[in-house]
């Protein structure tokens, strides 16, 4: 049986016999250049600027959310949409109604919006 220093001495020699002249040159410029790439990757991030609520677009008017479960509807359409549903927001504010329920917007001839999730699903 070998003693640890005899098989540190073959691990020794297995390496140096694997890396050879060039492992060592290898080594340190893989080293080297990893080095400069995380250098670069940090400059890049410290780089860009934060952005700040004063950079939202002013067109994106936040519209309240309706509470109690109102419904919208245009005078000139067909279908009631949930407030916060695409279509609601391109109808104009001198023709929304307003219904309660989605039963009332039923009884008033509207139906459901095939766009807005969750609207006819319970009726």
């Amino acid at each position: 049986m070998t003693n640890i220093q005899d098989q540190w001495l073959k691990i020794k020699s297995a390496g140096e016999v694997a890396l050879g002249e060039w492992g060592l040159i290898l080594i340190v410029l893989l080293v080297g250049l990893s080095s400069f790439g995380l250098g670069r990757l940090s400059a890049t991030e410290a780089s860009k600027s934060a952005i700040s609520v004063s950079q939202a677009p002013l067109e994106a008017e936040p519209k309240g959310m309706a509470i109690g479960g109102l419904v919208e509807a245009s005078r000139t359409g067909t279908v009631y949409y949930y407030p916060w549903c695409g279509g609601a927001t391109s109808i104009k504010p001198e023709n929304q109604l307003w219904f309660k329920t989605e039963d009332a917007a039923k009884a008033a001839g509207y139906a459901a919006a095939k766009n807005c999730k969750g609207l006819g699903d319970s009726h």
